[in-house]
């Protein structure tokens, strides 16, 4: 156990930093182009027309949406 203490696990965790590191540095060989974060770009479906709200709806009391509907309300 004292072996695996002193030689195998402070091995272990050399390898998995040099991995790390790799994986972050290897950006920098990358194209220039694919560096750059990936654009953002709105769907298809969102290209097409936006709904708008009606203005004919009736909001709720503000009563309403904190204590639910009249009818729901238990009297007492």
């Amino acid at each position: 156990m004292s072996f695996f203490r002193s030689y195998i696990a402070p091995l272990i965790i050399v390898l998995i930093f040099a991995v790390a590191m790799l994986a972050v540095s290897a950006r920098i060989f990358l194209p220039d182009d694919m560096m750059a974060p990936a654009p953002i770009e709105e769907p298809v479906s969102a290209l097409g027309q936006n709904p708008t709200a009606s203005a004919e709806t009736v909001m709720p009391e503000l009563s309403e949406l904190i204590h639910g509907p009249g009818s729901d309300r238990v009297e007492g």
